[in-house]
């Protein structure tokens, strides 16, 4: 089995992804890893407290590594700080990276020209699957989300704080995606066939900045 750690976002592509990983017999997933926004304590795009992205990696049943970065951060210093993470990684025997990137060309580019040389394979889980068909699946299989960012430039604000759901996605306009793979959305999971438990939330206050709306998603208890 080749020993992987999974990048993970907090969104329902990621823990998708570590659903289809656990059921490869090639694939032996030792742990999640995850950028912070070291200033805010977030999840950078999801926007995700510091607090419900441990919650959900004791609920996954798997050890969390967080990678700070600065805010601002230049595309050098992001870039310089992941190859160190990676060269640790890969001294402790890592054998793959997986990404739940579902179709965009430009990021799995960059994905695999990070890891080139390191002796660590990236691996994409999702790579190619429609995101309709993909979007029914995970619903069928009860995995819930809310939608914790949008991009206004594509939605309203309304829609943020929403839940992930096949109502909701009859709602989104003509050429957005549904796995908002183009951005349009962002989500935090809290509940699926990959949790062992639940994680209950609710929503707080929503604020907008730089072009996005953001809902604030707090642990219940």
């Amino acid at each position: 089995m080749k020993k992987t750690l999974l990048s993970w976002s907090t969104g329902k592509d990621s823990a998708w992804a570590l659903h289809v990983l656990r059921q490869d017999p090639q694939i032996q997933v030792l742990g999640l890893f995850t950028v912070v926004d070291e200033t805010r304590g977030r999840v950078p795009m999801h926007a995700t407290r510091s607090e419900v992205l441990h919650r959900q990696a004791d609920a996954v049943g798997l050890p969390l590594q967080i990678i700070n970065l600065p805010d601002p951060c230049t595309t050098e210093q992001s870039d310089s700080i992941m190859q160190q993470f990676v060269q640790t990684a890969a001294c402790q025997g890592i054998e793959c990276m997986a990404f739940g990137d579902l179709f965009l060309e430009d990021i799995r580019a960059y994905r695999e020209k990070q890891l080139a040389g390191t002796g660590i394979q990236p691996i994409f889980p999702l790579w190619g699957i429609s995101t309709r068909a993909l979007a029914e699946q995970m619903l069928s299989a009860r995995l819930e989300a809310y939608v914790s960012s949008v991009d206004l430039k594509v939605l309203p604000a309304r829609f943020v704080g929403k839940k992930w759901s096949t109502d909701m996605l009859t709602q989104l306009p003509e050429g957005c995606d549904p796995c908002g793979e183009n951005g349009e959305i962002h989500t935090v999971v809290v509940d699926g066939p990959m949790f062992h438990d639940s994680i209950p939330v609710k929503i707080g206050g929503v604020v907008e900045r730089n072009g996005f709306a953001y809902a604030d998603i707090v642990l219940e208890n």
